[in-house]
Formats: C-alpha cells, structure tokens, sequence
C-alpha cells in the first residue's frame, strides 16, 4: 500500500509540476524574447544621450490588425533615416471605426529579428493597452533608438534597413 501511495503521490505532483510549468511558459518566453531580443522582440531601456555613429539605417513602419478589432491602424511615416545611436520618433494613426469604446493592445517585432537586440524603444503605445472611444481618433508616438553596440556584430554589418512592426488585437476582458 506504501509504494502505491508513493506513486501516486509522486503522479499528482509530476501533474501539478506540468500544469504549473504550463502557465508560465508564455511569461517566461515573454521574458525571454524581451531579455535576447530573440524573434525580433524590440528591448525597452532609456535614452542616454551620447554615442552617435556615423552609420545611416532606415527604419520602415509597418501596422496590422486582427479582424477581430474594428479599428484603423496604419504608420504616421512610410520610414525614417537614422544615424545609430541617435534617438528618433515616429507614430502610428488608429482610430476606432466602431459606436463603442474598445481596448486594443498591440504585440510587435523587427525584422530583421537578429536586429531585436539592438532596437531600443525608449516611449511607446504599446507598453500599455489603448481605449479608443466611439469613432476616437489619436496619434500614438514611438520613440527609439539603434544601439551603438550593433557596430560590434558581425551579422548586421550589412543590414541597412529594419522594419518595425505592430499588430494590435483587441483586449477580451
């Protein structure tokens, strides 16, 4: 009865164990995309002014929505030229086609995603969710940087064109 009782007490732990591990993978792997910039997630830091290179990239803006959520959404700007180093701001246009107030958030990456590590947003609508009220209309800005550490790896030497890309989808309470 004893190693029946073990069993299935080490079982119901190895189960709990599972669906715990479960749960947190999406935080985790948030948590780690955000740390590597793996898949192209985008750091979050603070603009410390300083070191500007004399290396021009462009950054182009791409915007899409899930059909799920009634909303226009489209870049302020095709793209920008930028020196890496220097801080730049854009924005994005939404507006809320619909009677009702909606929330939407918005997921987003870079391609190329090797570039993820080096794209720092220093102000964005898209550290939050967003409410549009019934037909509201707003300019939501970015404010970003290329780290000058890009200089050091090899793989990006010859990429001179990074895309920053958002997709909002509607928040289901």
């Amino acid at each position: 009865m004893n190693k029946n009782l073990s069993l299935a007490l080490n079982l119901f732990l190895l189960t709990l164990g599972m669906l715990a591990l479960a749960y947190a993978s999406v935080p985790l792997y948030r948590l780690f995309c955000q740390a590597t910039g793996y898949g192209g997630t985008t750091q979050e830091g603070r603009y410390v002014a300083g070191h500007v290179v004399d290396r021009t990239m462009t950054v182009t803006f791409n915007a899409d929505i899930d059909p799920g959520l009634a909303w226009e959404f489209r870049p302020g700007e095709k793209s920008l030229h930028i020196k890496v180093g220097q801080q730049a701001m854009t924005h994005y246009v939404a507006e809320n086609l619909t009677d009702t107030a909606i929330t939407g958030r918005a997921a987003y990456n870079v391609v190329p995603f090797s570039a993820g590590p080096y794209f720092t947003k220093v102000e964005c609508f898209c550290f939050k969710e967003q409410t549009l009220a019934a037909h509201q209309r707003v300019n939501m800005p970015v404010v970003f940087y290329i780290d000058p550490s890009i200089m050091n790896d090899p793989e990006m030497k010859d990429v001179k064109t990074i895309t920053l890309s958002y997709t909002f989808f509607p928040v289901r309470k």
